[in-house]
């Protein structure tokens, strides 16, 4: 077998791994290895193969120490045992063992970078992306996701991995003009692609308004508990409702499908396809619920398929695409007397929250249990269940100075981090570099009944500048209060708006300082504590924030507006 014909089928076997064929994928290396039994690319690929197909693990490590005995530096092979440590969440090992992988192939020559060796190289920095997420160092993330887009060999492929890389840069704070640059790069692999026109004489008939939404996220997801609204209380004299669902489907996808809409499923279209059936359906005004998070909707609404598209709820920033005309927020995260340069869509404020929280749809929520924590406890508990990515030193930091002004109080992390040893050991490392006394820290594994878990927590801490959302809203609806620090983004004001529109405006914090007061002064109160735990429910069910019926009454209002100026 020549060189050039062992590439082909390394190039074939890494289309069928893309493509989750892993059969196909070891009879690729089968191929290789009938003409050389002691290759080492074959035995390699070989060895990938048994691992996701979960078949013969012991054998397949042994066969990987082997070659690497051989070839200590062969890539392939490295790469494989990187995966393998992925899959054991051995996160140090794997960070440590793909690193030596790019680097390796940073120092290749131009004429020694294969396709296949390219592929390699890209699939390092995307497994370094996922575990530096794990490891919660977003910032490394989103630098390996960048590096992973520019060795892209397709323009959607590209796309794909710098959205990802934009949604790990809001876990950290960047300024203005960094936010502003990398967003509205993305508009740049789109640029060259045709987009549909729209008739304007068809604005100005009299008629229903066709809204569509789309997103992968009709289903068990964070997204979903804010999305009820949209499909079932829009008024149905004025407007007719298009669901495209990209994602997979379940037991919510059910729920959600039983409202008054036309539910189409584009999942496995190509971005082209499915803006043709949005194109066809007529849609006046689509609107994405994804933003840059997983399985982006957002190559769809590069063909702009309706003549007006918004964007938002999924996403907490710009799209950074010209196609995209508003983007959804609130006059709390985006006051009107505040510029928003780094948006290239115009905003639509909401006069209350940009989300309206429904969780019912979703799952059946426990109850608030009495007495709180503290009544059963006699001392106060903290708590985070956010995403353990979301938490910056410096935030750490402001929960060391609440822990030590508050008398035998305890902190709860809670998250999948601190499922996994190595992720504990992360946690606890960080902890200890920062001064925190770890003897009054738990850490909590991820588990299905974390609401009911909200029962041994007095106070939650939002992090910051990534704030909670769901989980904020989680966690006053098991009667627990949420200290947030009012940031100066429109993600880092989630936790305001959220508080501020369930009457808790008084824990919302204006600086740092500020928001260790507010969290002390409140441990220090355990009568308000206790007042709050019992009614905070209640008063949420009674909110704007729940209000779903207002909440659409004001959503299409907005529809209208920017529709009559369309027809304009």
């Amino acid at each position: 077998m020549t060189q050039d014909e062992k590439e082909q089928w390394l190039c074939l076997a890494d289309k069928f791994f893309s493509q989750g064929d892993f059969r196909a994928m070891r009879a690729c290396a089968r191929e290789i290895l009938a003409m050389d039994a002691e290759d080492a690319d074959g035995l390699a690929l070989l060895a990938q193969a048994s691992l996701y197909l979960g078949e013969a693990q012991g054998e397949m490590l042994v066969l990987i120490r082997q070659i690497l005995q051989k070839q200590p530096e062969h890539l392939r092979t490295q790469l494989v045992l990187g995966e393998f440590y992925a899959g054991d969440f051995a996160l140090p090992a794997e960070i440590r063992l793909l690193h030596k992988v790019i680097e390796q192939a940073e120092n290749l020559t131009p004429g020694e970078l294969t396709s296949s060796l390219r592929a390699l190289w890209q699939r390092a920095e995307c497994l370094l992306a996922d575990a530096y997420y794990l490891a919660a160092m977003p910032n490394k993330a989103a630098e390996a996701l960048f590096a992973a887009s520019r060795l892209g060999m397709q323009p959607i492929q590209q796309a794909e991995l710098y959205s990802k890389g934009l949604f790990m840069t809001n876990y950290y704070v960047m300024s203005v003009e960094q936010v502003r640059k990398l967003h509205w790069g993305y508009d740049t692999f789109f640029a060259d692609l045709p987009a549909y026109s729209h008739v304007p004489e068809r604005a100005l008939a009299k008629r229903k308004l066709r809204i569509g939404y789309i997103s992968a996220d009709f289903r068990l997801h964070a997204a979903a508990y804010f999305m009820t609204p949209f499909l079932r209380d829009y008024d149905k004299n004025s407007f007719v409702v298009y669901c495209y669902a990209a994602g997979s489907s379940d037991v919510v996808t059910k729920r959600l499908r039983q409202f008054s809409v036309v539910w189409r499923d584009i999942r496995g279209l190509t971005p082209r396809e499915a803006a043709k059936r949005i194109w066809e359906d007529k849609v006046d005004i689509l609107v994405d619920f994804s933003g840059h998070t997983q399985h982006t909707c957002l190559p769809v609404l590069s063909y702009r398929p309706a003549p007006v598209q918004i964007s938002g709820i999924g996403y907490m920033n710009t799209t950074g695409l010209h196609t995209v005309n508003y983007f959804l927020s609130d006059m709390c995260c985006l006051p009107k007397a505040e510029p928003a340069n780094d948006f290239t869509e115009a905003v639509l404020r909401l006069p209350h929250c940009h989300l309206c929280y429904v969780p019912e749809t979703v799952r059946k929520m426990p109850s608030v249990e009495e007495p709180s924590a503290y009544g059963r406890n006699g001392y106060i508990t903290f708590g985070s269940f956010n995403n353990f990515a979301k938490v910056t030193d410096d935030t750490l930091l402001l929960w060391r100075a609440i822990l030590e002004r508050v008398p035998a109080s305890r902190l709860v992390i809670k998250g999948k981090i601190c499922s996994i040893p190595s992720g504990r050991a992360i946690v606890s490392e960080r902890l200890l570099k920062l001064g925190m006394d770890v003897s009054c820290i738990e850490l909590r594994p991820y588990s299905p009944d974390y609401l009911e878990q909200y029962r041994d927590i007095d106070i939650a801490l939002d992090s910051m500048p990534y704030n909670g959302g769901l989980t904020t809203c989680e966690a006053l609806f098991m009667g627990v209060p949420v200290i947030s620090l009012r940031g100066h983004s429109h993600g880092s004001r989630f936790g305001a708006s959220i508080l501020e529109n369930v009457g808790l405006a008084e824990l919302v914090a204006e600086h740092e300082t500020e928001y260790v007061a507010k969290a002390v002064r409140l441990a220090l109160s355990p009568q308000n504590l206790s007042r709050l735990h019992a009614c905070l429910r209640a008063n949420m069910q009674e909110s704007s924030l729940m209000d779903a019926k207002q909440y659409m009454h004001n959503i299409e209002a907005l529809y209208h507006e920017i529709w009559d100026r369309y027809s304009e």
